[in-house]
């Protein structure tokens, strides 16, 4: 590694030979001293070799002697940089300001996320974090230590236990731990639990409470399935019933389903739009003009520029313009009937519960009549069908 550096530093240039006696050139280019390295016949049937700057100049002799030129096809190292960098310094010094310039926009605040926030509002923690120097467009090297920022704004936000402030790239990120209270017990007042449905009865857990019906018991809807009333005569006492009661509801829906379905399809037309993005601003750079598609969709797609890990707060924004058509697409009877179906079953879904269950489906009736599929189905659930019925109390009981 040393002395590849050593060699970049002296320069190195890759010459092909022509005419005269190469091999013997090579020969006595070595006996004479001179370093040659990387020593090839090339496709086109020229001899190559590289050697240093100052060994090429010692080559003339050996070349005079056998009849060969040399050719210089590559120059590499310290000192032709230095001559590309005399030729081209204002490039150079755009250069320097390009990174210097680089380097100051990375070491400013350009935007603050709060998270874990609930009760405290993001305005009172940013009203709190610019009171310590932390707002945007602050220089980062002002910041105070996170371990004391993170202790003054504890004592400035009023319910936090903790809160961290962590620089990732050009964001600050504010972490609040707000303080729990512990939450009150609601108040509930006696009841009953109740059936909600017409059903037969899968399952039933009381936790508190007297239970008065049975696995496989049909109970009509407000029948009283866990009463809040416990014990007799004297020592009867009124309790908040709780438990769990499952049972088999059935439903039945009247589907209309259609024979065509409207789809969307990408025409393959497009046009495409560049935006420069600083910050939070976009400036657009291309694709001007007004949508030429009667219905289109946006496709977006943001680079942002980044530089040793770290995400500059600038970059380029792609808005690619695709124009879609919708076309009507001819269903098959059954495409049909499964689409009705589903449809019924979310709208089940949607009347038992989510912890429903739809054990079975039994089509009653189907007909197919103007353009639509028409079907009575018949679902059977099984779901939660506990209600709740306030226990009312007589006055001096």
């Amino acid at each position: 590694m040393a002395g590849q550096w050593l060699q970049w530093v002296r320069g190195v240039v890759t010459v092909h030979i022509r005419g005269g006696q190469p091999e013997r050139l090579v020969n006595r280019a070595l006996e004479g001293g001179l370093e040659l390295s990387s020593i090839r016949w090339t496709s086109g049937g020229k001899l190559e070799f590289e050697l240093s700057v100052g060994d090429f100049f010692r080559l003339r002799p050996f070349l005079k002697e056998t009849g060969c030129r040399a050719h210089v096809v590559k120059r590499e190292g310290m000192p032709f940089w230095l001559v590309r960098f005399e030729k081209r310094k204002f490039f150079a010094i755009g250069i320097g300001l390009f990174f210097v310039g680089i380097y100051l926009l990375s070491s400013l605040v350009w935007s603050i996320e709060v998270k874990g926030n609930v009760k405290l509002t993001e305005e009172q923690i940013l009203t709190a974090a610019k009171k310590e120097g932390i707002f945007p467009m602050q220089w980062s090297f002002k910041l105070k230590d996170k371990d004391l920022l993170s202790k003054e704004l504890v004592t400035d936000l009023p319910g936090t236990t903790w809160v961290g402030v962590e620089k990732k790239g050009t964001r600050i990120v504010i972490q609040v731990v707000e303080s729990t209270e512990a939450e009150k017990a609601e108040l509930q007042n006696p009841r009953h639990l109740v059936a909600s449905n017409d059903a037969v009865i899968t399952e039933i857990y009381t936790e508190k409470g007297r239970p008065v019906v049975k696995k496989n018991m049909k109970v009509k809807k407000g029948q009283t399935l866990i009463s809040g009333t416990i014990g007799g005569g004297a020592y009867t006492q009124s309790v908040v019933a709780k438990g769990k009661v499952r049972g088999l509801v059935w439903y039945e829906f009247n589907v209309a389903s259609p024979l065509t379905q409207e789809v969307k399809v990408y025409t393959g037309e497009k046009k495409t739009k560049w935006y420069a993005v600083i910050g939070s601003r976009a400036l657009q750079v291309s694709g001007y003009g007004k949508n030429p598609f009667d219905t289109s969709e946006n496709v977006v797609v943001e680079e942002q520029a980044t530089w040793r890990g770290l995400k500059l707060p600038f970059g380029r924004l792609k808005k690619t313009i695709m124009e879609v058509r919708t076309d009507e697409r001819e269903l098959t009877e059954e495409e049909a009937k499964n689409n009705g179906m589903l449809q019924a079953k979310a709208d089940v879904m949607l009347k038992a519960g989510n912890d429903a269950v739809i054990l079975k489906e039994i089509v009653l009736h189907e007909k197919t009549d103007n353009g639509k599929v028409y079907m009575k189905v018949l679902f059977e659930v099984e779901q939660s069908i506990v209600e709740e019925m306030p226990l009312v109390q007589m006055q001096g009981e």
